[in-house]
C-alpha cells in the first residue's frame, strides 16, 4: 500500500468517525438534556422547606422543561434520520451499534463530549437565527445589507437574467443567506464544513414541507440571564418561510467540505465566481491569509468580495494546539489590498449572533462590512 492510499484510508476513517460522533450527539441530546435538568431537580430537593415554599412553581417549570426537551428531540431525531444521505448505512443503526459496543466493553462514560452537546444546542439556536420569525431582527442587520448590495451592483440585470451570476457563500451554516440570495435571482452555492450544520441545513432545505412545521425550545438549556419563565418556555416555530419556489433560472446548491480544500485546490473553481459573500466566516480560519488568497483566486477578474462579520478567531488559544494567525481589522485590509483587492465600500455594523431576544445578556459585535473588487 502506498503512503498516498494509506492517507486516503485514514482520511476516510477520520471522516467516518466524525460523522458517527455527530449522529450520536443528535441521538444523545434528549438523555443528556434531561439528566442536566434533573440536576436542578436534585438541587431544589436539597433546599430547606422554607426555601422551597418561596419558589412553589419551580418544580413545575422543570417539568415543563422536560417536555420542551422531548419536543426538541422530535426534530433532532428527524434530522438524524435524514442524514442517511451522508452515510452508507441507517443512522439509527450506527447509534445502536455504538451504544451496544460501549456496554459490551463496560464503558459507562457518555458516548459524546460536553463540546459535542454544546454544538447540538448551538444548532438549535442557529435555527432561530436563520429560519424563525424571532431571528428576523438579526437577519435584517446582517443578511439584508448583503442582499441590498447585490441588488445595487446588479440593478441593471433583469431578474430572469441573474441566474448566470454565480455567487459563493462559504460558511453557509443552515443555508438561509444562500437561499435568500438565490431567491433574489442569483445562482448561489453554499459551502459548509460542520456536519452539525450540514445535517440540519439538508433537513430544512430538503425535508421540511410547510411553514411553522416544527416547534423548538432553544433557550431552555441555561437558566442564566432569563427575564421571564414564560418567554424562556415559549415555542419558536420553524421555518418561517418554506425554502422552495426559487426562480427557474437559478442554480442553488450546498457543498460539504473545508473551504480551502474544496475551492483552493480545484482548478474548476479558479476564476469561476462572480461574487464571494463571507458572513461571520473569515475568522473561522486557522490562516486568514490563505482564506483571502483563495477568495481572490476563485473570483473572476473584477469579481466582488462582500464581507460582514467580526474577527473572533476560532482557533486562537486552541486547546488542541492548532496553529492560528490572528490579524487586526487594519491588518486584514492591508493584506487584502496587497493580494489584489480594492475596497469600494467600508462601514461598521453593530450585530448580535444567535442571541436570545428576550435574554438579559447580549454580545454585540462591531462587524466589518465591506465591498471589495478583485483588480485585474
Amino acid at each position: 500500500m502506498t503512503s498516498h492510499s494509506h492517507n486516503e484510508d485514514t482520511d476516510m476513517q477520520s471522516e467516518e468517525f466524525i460523522l458517527m460522533k455527530v449522529i450520536t450527539a443528535f441521538a444523545y441530546y434528549g438523555r443528556h438534556a434531561l439528566n442536566h435538568n434533573h440536576r436542578r431537580r436534585r438541587d431544589y430537593m436539597a433546599l430547606s422547606e422554607h426555601h422551597k415554599q418561596l419558589i412553589p412553581t419551580y418544580l413545575n417549570k422543570l417539568s415543563r422543561v422536560d417536555q420542551c426537551i422531548e419536543t426538541n428531540r422530535i426534530m433532532l431525531r428527524e434530522i438524524m434520520k435524514s442524514a442517511s444521505v451522508f452515510l452508507d448505512q441507517d443512522p439509527t443503526t450506527i447509534v445502536k451499534e455504538g451504544l451496544s459496543s460501549m456496554q459490551t466493553q463496560g464503558n459507562k462514560k457518555p458516548p459524546v463530549s460536553a463540546m459535542d452537546m454544546d454544538k447540538v444546542r448551538s444548532t438549535l439556536k442557529q435555527f432561530v437565527r436563520d429560519w424563525s420569525k424571532e431571528g428576523e431582527s438579526e437577519r435584517k442587520v446582517t443578511y439584508d445589507p448583503i442582499i441590498h448590495e447585490l441588488n445595487e451592483i446588479y440593478k441593471d440585470t433583469p431578474l430572469d437574467q441573474r441566474g448566470g451570476i454565480r455567487i459563493l457563500v462559504p460558511g453557509a451554516g443552515l443555508g438561509r443567506l444562500a437561499f435568500d440570495i438565490a431567491k433574489s435571482g442569483f445562482s448561489c452555492q453554499g459551502n459548509e464544513f460542520s456536519y452539525y450544520m450540514l445535517f440540519a441545513s439538508h433537513f430544512v432545505l430538503n425535508r421540511m414541507t410547510k411553514e411553522n412545521e416544527y416547534s423548538i425550545y432553544p433557550f431552555i438549556h441555561s437558566f442564566s440571564n432569563i427575564k421571564s419563565d414564560e418567554h424562556q418556555l415559549a415555542p419558536i416555530l420553524i421555518p418561517d418561510t418554506l425554502p422552495a419556489n426559487l426562480p427557474a433560472t437559478v442554480d442553488f446548491s450546498m457543498v460539504a467540505g473545508d473551504f480551502i480544500e474544496v475551492y483552493g485546490s480545484q482548478d474548476i473553481n479558479k476564476g469561476a465566481w462572480d461574487v464571494v459573500v463571507t458572513c461571520f466566516f473569515i475568522d473561522t480560519a486557522k490562516n486568514i491569509l490563505e482564506y483571502m488568497e483563495v477568495i481572490h483566486k476563485i473570483l473572476k477578474p473584477n469579481g466582488i468580495w462582500i464581507n460582514i462579520g467580526p474577527l473572533l478567531y476560532h482557533f486562537e488559544d486552541s486547546s488542541n494546539g492548532e496553529s492560528s494567525i490572528e490579524l487586526s481589522l487594519e491588518q486584514v485590509k492591508i493584506v487584502a489590498t496587497k493580494i489584489g483587492f480594492e475596497f469600494k465600500k467600508e462601514t461598521m455594523v453593530p450585530t448580535t449572533y444567535t442571541t436570545n431576544p428576550d435574554g438579559m445578556l447580549k454580545y454585540v459585535y462591531e462587524s466589518a462590512f465591506w465591498t471589495a473588487v478583485k483588480k485585474n
